[in-house]
């Protein structure tokens, strides 16, 4: 490194964000920009440790000490090659991504560990910003043909690596534009589309076909697509929701989290939605069921609709502050997060089930909750949840977000259409090649390894195109 005591004399400077009184009022993301000379001076940190656990740690496989010495030396140029080189879609995981890697850094073990998300952050917007992000398609082309169902990061990953191995590449998505769950699912408050759009226009120029509003098995069916393309790849994600099937689940005012959040981003791109069929929090007692990072999303969005108040609960009880022995470096911890959602309002409680809706006329009123305790454990050593005797209460609401979850990909359509093997959690099952139980039919992401993060599905999606790739030209092998 180039400055072999650079994590001695440089603390650690986090990401910096608006004022709550400010952004609580638009979707404008949060965070704020950082300078090119704060993230040089962050870099120096980075201790070039003998073995890196970063690498451990992030499911790219990033080059984070290699990257984080450029950057330090100025040698931006260089860098944003090396961090390109093992992820897609840097300028998404440099936003969103809970920096799996930052738990496993070697510095972290008795200081504060290096700002790798915000490194990396830095380094692609320094390149779009400097014009080194140019669309750069294939010397040659292969003659091969591959779909790739869905826009996800599972699937846009995929399909980078597919199209500069010089396949011929459609993703197909059937919704109305190009994103998945980055679109979709996201708020913009933490990832303005303009950033997805903007790298979306790039790989169109370097040659990937992207078709909306297709429902592949139903508008196009399996036939068709298998008689187009040599090889397929299923990225649709995990779009079954887990539901809270207790009583007064019936009535009006409760919702998926993942119905609200879509609703939502749609709204905030201008589109009009029906007045029936309108989530506004405008005025009203929200209640996030959940402790999640969606449940968290649901929070912030609910805070800028206008929510009267806001309360987010979760069964599970709280985590702790700092790392226990259950959890020792260099593994990712179960702590307590705050996210920016949370420092903008509303109350949260853990270790509560909820056990009843309570309506009037149809419409949701209150929850009925009991507290609960995880003090005990079964012969494995796993906690026993047993409601606390007494600990009854109820909490208003009018409006009730259920964030709990998802159990497995959509197993109507597509799926079923093509007969795929499914696991015994409702997943699309594979091998170790990412090819499923039908010829030339791969699966990466959550519709391959269940709900999961955004790095990890951009993992799954550079993995199963390497595995494409040699299936469709197996002298690479």
């Amino acid at each position: 490194m180039g400055d072999l005591r650079g994590f001695l004399n440089v603390g650690r400077k986090a990401a910096q964000y608006r004022p709550v009184c400010e952004r609580v009022k638009d979707y404008k993301e949060v965070m704020r920009p950082r300078s090119d000379r704060a993230s040089e001076e962050q870099g120096s940190r980075c201790m070039d440790c003998g073995t890196p656990f970063c690498h451990w740690g992030c499911p790219v496989g990033g080059y984070i000490p290699e990257w984080n010495d450029l950057i330090f030396r100025g040698r931006w140029e260089k860098a944003v090659e090396m961090l390109l080189a093992a992820n897609n879609l840097p300028e998404i995981t440099g936003r969103i991504c809970p920096a799996i890697c930052e738990y496993a850094c070697v510095l972290g073990i008795n200081d504060d560990p290096v700002t790798i998300r915000e490194n990396e952050l830095a380094i692609i917007e320094h390149a779009f910003k400097n014009g080194l992000i140019k669309p750069r398609p294939p010397a040659t082309r292969t003659g091969k043909t591959v779909a790739v169902i869905g826009s996800g990061p599972a699937g846009l990953a995929a399909a980078d690596q597919l199209n500069r191995s010089g396949h011929r590449v459609t993703v197909f998505e059937r919704d109305k534009k190009i994103g998945g769950i980055l679109r979709y699912g996201i708020p913009d408050f933490k990832l303005d589309k303009r950033i997805l759009d903007r790298r979306i226009k790039i790989w169109e120029k370097e040659g990937i076909k992207f078709i909306t509003g297709v429902d592949v098995g139903v508008k196009l069916k399996v036939p068709e697509l298998k008689k187009k393309f040599d090889a397929v790849c299923l990225a649709g994600g995990s779009r079954t929701p887990r539901d809270l099937k207790i009583e007064g689940r019936e009535l009006g005012g409760i919702h998926f989290a993942m119905d609200y959040l879509i609703q939502s981003n749609r709204r905030a791109a201008g589109e009009k939605i029906p007045v029936e069929d309108l989530i506004n929090a405008k005025g009203k007692k929200v209640v996030v069921i959940g402790g999640g990072d969606t449940g968290a999303d649901c929070v912030g969005t609910a805070n800028r609709q206008g929510a009267s108040c806001v309360v987010q609960i979760e069964v599970m009880p709280k985590p702790a502050d700092c790392r226990t022995e259950t959890y020792p470096w260099p593994k990712y911890p179960l702590l307590l997060k705050t996210s920016t959602s949370h420092e903008e309002g509303g109350e949260r409680h853990w270790a509560i089930l909820t056990k009843k809706f309570i309506g009037e006329d149809g419409h949701l009123k209150k929850l009925s909750c009991v507290r609960a305790d995880f003090s005990q454990k079964d012969e494995k050593g796993c906690p026993i949840m047993k409601e606390i005797p007494g600990s009854a209460f109820e909490i208003e609401a009018d409006i009730a977000i259920l964030a709990v979850g998802f159990l497995h990909p959509e197993h109507g359509g597509l799926v079923k259409e093509l007969g795929v093997e499914l696991d015994e959690r409702g997943n699309v099952k594979t091998g170790s090649t990412y090819q499923t139980s039908v010829k030339k039919i791969f699966a990466a992401g959550d519709m391959r390894r269940g709900q999961s993060l955004v790095v990890w599905a951009i993992s799954e999606g550079r993995s199963a195109a390497r595995h494409m790739d040699e299936y469709l030209i197996p002298e690479k092998t």
